[in-house]
């Protein structure tokens, strides 16, 4: 502390005696700062054993742990999270996965479906109203749900117009918080889905089976980047969005 503060004013003095000189111009500024470089070489030459200690106690932690790490510190989980991006990567190649055929328009319109979803049947089912990253990854989803878990799934809705954004929130907030270009629908980057079981669709969260579902569907969903409504404060175990920061604020 000394030794620094002897260098502290050791650099005043020779500002002041700088500042003091009248007209002082380059040659002076010049013999002032050849003064400070000398004053700094002296320092270090004085002190390299502490400054060579200290410098190696604030490298060598880090460099420790960068020498240390290793692909299989998270062994759990790393090879899942290698597979799933496999196939995204694949995926964003160039391998276009083909939307399902539509589904009958009564599937839509059973009594279990409308007391879950009463305007449904009015819903916009078509993928190609879907952003196309967001609509591969979906279908990505819906492939590794049914191969490896044997849930077959269905796209509830797809694309919602701003009309049918307000008239949705116009029903309360049971039904959605969201008005018009508050939600990812509105840019086609949001779906809500569920799942077939023998012919028939099954949106019920009271049913075992299909809430097992759910959380494999949001656990796949995450897998390959998409956001899953299910860790909402509001849940809807359905949904999923890509999200753009630019657009609107994220839940």
């Amino acid at each position: 502390m000394h030794t620094l503060q002897d260098v502290g004013a050791r650099i005043e003095r020779r500002l002041e005696s700088v500042r003091g000189l009248p007209g002082s111009g380059f040659e002076s500024v010049r013999n002032s700062f050849n003064g400070l470089l000398e004053v700094c070489s002296v320092f270090v030459t004085r002190h390299v054993l502490i400054l060579t200690i200290c410098l190696v106690a604030v490298c060598l932690p880090p460099l420790i742990a960068w020498l240390a790490s290793d692909k299989n510190m998270l062994d759990g989980f790393d090879v899942p999270t290698r597979q799933v991006n496999s196939q995204v990567a694949d995926l964003l190649k160039g391998e276009q996965l083909a939307p399902p055929a539509a589904l009958p328009p009564l599937l839509f319109t059973t009594e279990e479906v409308l007391q879950v979803r009463p305007m449904l049947f009015s819903a916009s089912r078509n993928w190609q109203l879907l952003d196309n990253d967001f609509s591969q990854r979906l279908l990505l989803t819906f492939k590794i749900m049914k191969e490896k878990h044997g849930y077959e799934m269905a796209i509830l809705e797809g694309y919602r117009s701003p009309e049918r954004q307000n008239m949705l929130a116009a029903m309360g907030v049971n039904v959605t918080n969201a008005r018009a270009f508050q939600s990812f629908h509105q840019y086609g980057l949001a779906a809500d889905c569920a799942f077939l079981r023998n012919g028939k669709l099954v949106i019920s969260e009271k049913d075992e089976w299909t809430m097992r579902g759910y959380q494999l569907y949001g656990e796949v969903a995450e897998s390959v980047g998409l956001h899953w409504g299910g860790r909402w404060k509001m849940m809807d175990f359905g949904h999923t969005e890509l999200r753009s920061s630019n657009l609107i604020k994220n839940k």
